[in-house]
């Protein structure tokens, strides 16, 4: 049976696919294969993880999730899903401080890709990654921490520089979070003062299917109860009626609860739980990061485009994520906001539109989600972050016999 991408419109080219259920066996698959990529939970939309050689996947290694208490650390399998990660923190009264919509994501594959929640001072999921221990392609085993050289290159890896085993992360005391959701607010009152709406909860995501270019259809406000609660208007605004799934007509019963009622992070600061499948499944998308300073601009930049966008689109979600220093980071040394864009699955005709978003972008130095659809080339990518070279010296320092290079690593300049 062909393997496919969490999505279906990527078939994997590889000539075997290994589930290996210890690590002893996995480091004898990748010494021995001359080309090796590693599985996350395939929701990935390009050809990242694709390779003609091995892919591995790491969930059937030994799970574990071991806090350091003193350190505020926990050390865990980077096989496992996030949500599952969330369960065994909460269970011992310790929190993550940002989810990405889906719960359903591993964790290596997440910080790889450079994956985010939202929140003006969030950092993306890679953000709050403490150490990494990396199995490369001769066997060796490498640890990196935070502050160590190489480290800030070797979070969003884009893969590049072999199987990440285990992975640190800052973890906090549980908190609770509720979640409101308000319906159908003006795009210009919005972009009046963009800050002004995304900091009126802990994270924050606007919705627009760009059916009416004048609106935003939905602001989901998530606050912490430790903080200032939503506000009783947004806007002029006032909340939803009943729990809203952000596609418009879809059933809300696999969305996290609603109506601002407070309860556990791990069940408010994602989209939707863990026990039902992600999102809209049969789906593609694209995601562009500018800086937070540019992104009202950014926006408005769309709007001309709306009729284009809205018959290809699903929906249209904008997020702010704090600046970091990894080098690969969409996030990396500015304070941006994420325009993520959930497309029907045709992909000629989204292919076809993507480059008039990314010239009317352009201005604005947007760079795209590494696990997502994207047209941008190569060199304009590369020019958009400055440690690049720093990043091709770490890989080949780590993978100098190019075992874990695949097309789409090539065709970046790797």
């Amino acid at each position: 049976m062909t393997e496919r991408n969490w999505a279906g419109n990527i078939s994997y080219s590889a000539d075997e696919v290994a589930h290996p259920a210890s690590r002893a066996e996995l480091r004898d698959l990748v010494r021995a294969a001359p080309a090796v990529r590693v599985l996350g939970s395939r929701h990935s939309f390009n050809r990242i993880t694709d390779t003609a050689g091995l892919l591995v996947s790491t969930a059937d290694l030994p799970a574990h999730v071991d806090i350091d208490e003193d350190r505020r650390i926990a050390r865990v399998s980077g096989g496992m899903r996030y949500g599952e990660v969330a369960g065994a923190l909460q269970n011992v009264g310790w929190a993550l401080g940002n989810l990405a919509s889906l719960p359903h994501i591993s964790v290596a594959g997440a910080i790889a890709t450079g994956t985010h929640g939202s929140g003006d001072r969030n950092r993306s999921l890679a953000g709050s990654v403490s150490g990494l221990e990396i199995l490369t392609a001769s066997g060796d085993i490498r640890m990196l921490r935070r502050g160590e050289p190489g480290f800030e290159g070797a979070v969003v890896s884009l893969g590049a520089l072999g199987v990440v085993l285990d992975v640190e992360l800052d973890i906090e005391p549980t908190y609770e979070v509720a979640q409101t959701v308000y319906e159908r607010v003006a795009w210009d009152d919005v972009l009046a003062d963009l800050t002004a709406v995304t900091s009126l909860g802990y994270s924050v995501s606007l919705f627009t299917t760009w059916r009416d270019p004048a609106l935003v259809d939905q602001v989901w406000v998530k606050a912490r109860t430790d903080a200032a609660p939503a506000p009783e208007r947004l806007l002029g605004a006032l909340p939803a009626s009943g729990p809203r799934h952000p596609l418009p007509g879809v059933s809300a019963e696999s969305c996290t609860v609603q109506g601002g009622v407070p309860g556990p992070w791990l069940d408010r600061l994602a989209h939707f739980r863990l026990e039902f499948t992600p999102s809209q499944g049969e789906e593609l998308q694209t995601e562009y990061f500018v800086a937070r300073s540019d992104a009202a601009d950014a926006i408005r930049a769309l709007r001309p485009l709306a009729d284009r966008i809205a018959p290809l689109l699903f929906v249209n979600e904008v997020r702010t994520i704090a600046a970091d220093e990894l080098w690969l980071s969409g996030a990396q040394g500015r304070e941006t906001v994420g325009l993520h864009f959930t497309w029907r699955p045709d992909q000629p005709a989204v292919e076809a539109l993507l480059p008039a978003i990314e010239e009317a972008l352009a201005p604005f130095a947007p760079r795209p989600h590494w696990g997502k659809v994207f047209t941008m080339p190569a060199d304009v990518i590369r020019s958009r972050y400055e440690r690049w070279d720093d990043v091709a010296t770490l890989r080949a320092d780590l993978d100098p016999r190019r075992v874990f290079v695949n097309p789409f690593l090539e065709a970046l300049g790797f």
